[in-house]
């Protein structure tokens, strides 16, 4: 898949567009980019960067970083990805000059997007907006309860496997693999120290199974209370792995809940409990 930042990165073609942010990829965004593949034009989503709403200033707890949204894209064959740079500027265009300096420089015949989609200043343009400036428009319409609003509320209750059936995939953690207290190895289950985007929505607290690089993984997300820790930690161990991750790009699936983390009235029955854990990883089925 071509990634272009600009339109004159992607060369002269008639294009069917799918439109929208995309955050998580959802089964909603998926639909989207199927209508647009069905069509037989060249399929190129246009996706934001910055998040708008975050671009507006407003929290946005997002579900995945750019760089896996495309990965993502890839994955459901989509033959070119626009990165446009949401920006204030382009928040205040009106919709005819969002239609005309975003869709036409590239060629667009066909748009999709959700049937709600909307756009330009003051959010005023919408898919009717399109079919004025002669575009030929195919509304997608919405699943009921699929947004990516939605999957995060669910996620910030712990409700992994909701999010998972509203993605169409397990939930995922991101990060890069950093130095960390080393106490898991200390203790006979080494750990990946995920230094995590600040922007990107991490589970609540607790243990969860999951799994990263192919292999079954335990994953504890909060403070390590036994140790007195106060600093948000995401540290998975992955089963039946032997190797150095320090410095990698780390992408960890979380498929199960498995407990709350909690202090232990010794060592030997954190890591009698970490034993059970493991146990309990290595039996959770990844949901689908």
């Amino acid at each position: 898949m071509k990634v272009a930042r600009t339109p004159s990165a992607l060369e002269p073609a008639p294009r069917a567009v799918a439109l929208g942010t995309f955050d998580g990829v959802h089964l909603g965004h998926q639909r989207v980019i199927q209508t647009a593949r069905d069509t037989g034009l060249r399929s190129t989503v246009v996706t934001f960067d910055p998040h708008p709403r975050a671009a507006l200033g407003n929290q946005v707890d997002l579900l995945s970083t750019l760089e896996r949204r495309l990965e993502l894209l890839e994955e459901l064959g989509v033959d070119e990805t626009l990165v446009v740079e949401f920006t204030l500027d382009l928040a205040r265009l009106e919709p005819g000059e969002f239609a005309d300096e975003v869709l036409r420089t590239i060629d667009a015949q066909i748009v999709v997007a959700g049937a709600d989609f909307r756009f330009g200043r003051g959010r005023r343009g919408n898919l009717e907006t399109f079919v004025a400036h002669g575009f030929v428009v195919r509304p997608v319409e919405l699943l009921e309860g699929v947004s990516s609003t939605r999957i995060r509320d669910v996620l910030r209750e712990g409700r992994i496997d909701e999010a998972a059936r509203l993605l169409g995939r397990p939930f995922e953690v991101e990060g890069t693999v950093v130095a960390g207290d080393a106490r898991g190895g200390t203790l006979g289950f080494p750990t990946a120290n995920l230094e995590i985007p600040p922007n990107l929505l991490v589970p609540p607290f607790g243990i969860y199974a999951g799994s990263a690089r192919g292999h079954r993984a335990a994953i504890s997300i909060g403070t390590n209370p036994h140790y007195g820790g106060r600093e948000r930690r995401v540290e998975p161990h992955l089963l039946d792995f032997d190797g150095d991750l320090y410095g990698q790009r780390l992408i960890v699936e979380l498929w199960e809940r498995l407990r709350d983390e909690r202090a232990f009235d010794s060592e030997q029955e954190l890591i009698a409990e970490i034993a059970r854990d493991l146990e309990r990883t290595r039996r959770a089925a990844r949901p689908r």
